[in-house]
């Protein structure tokens, strides 16, 4: 994700690119892996909803919405070949989700994992709800997505499961998700 000036959050033309390059590794035989990483200070602050929302009826803003997830969290859970998520800094909103998607998960000791949907006054995404359950158990996955908003540490997302792997800083998190996804 290359979008450092507004912190790789999400537009749609990202999204397609993504996309498509997903299916693209998908197909190539010379792909056996896919690590993700953002570039800049963030991983990903999540879906940029001003380049995506335009003014509509709320029903077919919300028929967009739900299919344009469905979509998005399909293609994670869908891909064939591990898949790696290698968060390099902040982490907010559908990429935690979808980070959570992957086979695996290497952060930088600096990263940080923000579901603020409550605070946002939205539900869970991406069945987040019910896949952070089952990565972390109900208590944690409660405390990230509801009232508590709790954002976890690279330290702490790897205590309770979410983090396969925790890189220091100044540490090289791609060396880190190659050797994993080469390992795999």
């Amino acid at each position: 994700m290359n979008r450092p000036d507004r912190l790789n959050a999400w537009t749609e033309k990202m999204l397609l690119k993504l996309t498509s390059d997903f299916k693209g590794a998908a197909e190539n035989d010379a792909v056996r892996a896919v690590v993700l990483t953002g570039t800049g200070s963030y991983y990903c602050a999540g879906v940029d909803l001003a380049s995506i929302l335009r003014p509509m009826h709320p029903a077919k803003l919300h028929e967009i919405l739900r299919v344009k997830n469905q979509e998005l969290f399909d293609m994670f859970i869908n891909f064939p070949k591990p898949l790696i998520a290698a968060v390099n800094g902040p982490a907010l909103g559908a990429s935690v989700t979808a980070a959570a998607m992957c086979d695996a998960i290497v952060a930088s000791s600096n990263a940080t994992f923000s579901t603020p949907f409550h605070r946002l006054g939205l539900p869970p995404e991406g069945c987040s709800s019910v896949h952070f359950k089952m990565i972390m158990g109900a208590e944690k996955a409660e405390k990230m997505v509801g009232i508590d908003g709790w954002a976890p540490t690279a330290e702490e997302a790897a205590n309770i499961g979410l983090v396969h792997t925790v890189v220091p800083k100044d540490g090289d998190l791609m060396e880190a998700s190659w050797t994993l996804a080469n390992d795999w």
